[in-house]
């Protein structure tokens, strides 16, 4: 059980859809396994909602929230004393998936109030914390497009598809040259993909993780450079056959470099893009990162 019966939940309600519960149903929740949560609603400034929290002395905060919001509530807490508890709000819950975590809310707090804890590793690149992936290439180019869609209205799944074909279409590639762990490659390619330890790539279980604690990260550097071999690369991965098609490169290592001509690099973090200055550093930090899991 926490020590404590006072929790902080950053809370993000534009997360997820209007039937995940609301703010004053957290609080109920909580109350019902006898902790009193402090709720501070926020959008784009988890982390510096959780830093104060930290400073005040909070010693469990809880990201009810999507991915952006977990990974925003984690970059404050990493090589901290404080805990994360997380309540999925998502659209994807990738990370809480991957821990286990139950999506549904009243499990993911008994969760919580339960209290066991494991140290996860956290990605980092150019000083910036991710939880889940980076990439660079075709994602952050259609992240970017879907955000137009949605300002001008469209819902999120159909921004989603009209901001990927539109990519596609145009198909931007990228001259990298990436190293890990002695090993280096030179390529033209539409995607980079960084994961905080080992994505499976192939399969019905495809783009999830079976361990976050493994002290790795693991580069997939694409090979396609059309429309065409791109397609071809996603029915080999849904058909198990990816690895043996040799389209993708899979570099594994602690830390990896990005280097590249362009003054600044469009760079997803886990689904939020930014841009940065190569070459791009990407570290692992160890179990950095303390979670509340099942």
């Amino acid at each position: 059980m926490i020590a404590s019966t006072q929790v902080a939940v950053i809370f993000n309600p534009k997360a997820g859809t209007a039937a995940r519960p609301d703010a004053r149903e957290i609080s109920e929740l909580f109350r019902s396994v006898g902790l009193e949560a402090r709720i501070t609603l926020v959008n784009m400034k988890a982390a510096q909602a959780t830093a104060l929290a930290v400073q005040q002395g909070t010693k469990l905060v809880v990201a009810a929230g999507g991915d952006g919001t977990i990974s925003g509530v984690a970059s404050a807490l990493v090589d901290t004393d404080t805990r994360l508890g997380i309540l999925p709000r998502g659209t994807f819950n990738h990370f809480a998936k991957d821990l286990r975590i139950p999506l549904d809310p009243e499990a993911a707090v008994r969760v919580i109030a339960g209290g066991k804890e494991a140290r996860v590793d956290v990605g980092e690149v150019n000083g910036r914390v991710f939880i889940n992936n980076s990439s660079v290439g075709l994602y952050p180019n259609i992240v970017l497009e879907r955000t137009r869609e949605q300002r001008m209205g469209r819902k999120k799944w159909a921004a989603f598809i009209l901001a990927t074909l539109r990519v596609l279409r145009r198909f931007p590639r990228l001259a990298i040259r990436l190293n890990a762990e002695g090993k280096e490659i030179v390529r033209s390619t539409g995607l980079v993909f960084i994961g905080n330890n080992e994505y499976e790539i192939e399969g019905l279980d495809i783009g999830g993780r079976r361990r976050l604690d493994t002290g790795q990260l693991f580069c997939y550097v694409s090979h396609a450079t059309t429309r065409w071999q791109l397609l071809r690369l996603i029915v080999d991965a849904l058909m198990g056959r990816l690895r043996q098609s040799h389209e993708v490169d899979v570099l594994h290592g602690q830390e990896a470099w990005i280097a590249s001509r362009r003054r600044h690099l469009r760079v997803a973090l886990d689904g939020e893009v930014t841009s940065l200055m190569p070459p791009l550093h990407y570290r692992i930090r160890p179990a950095a990162l303390r979670v509340i899991v099942p």
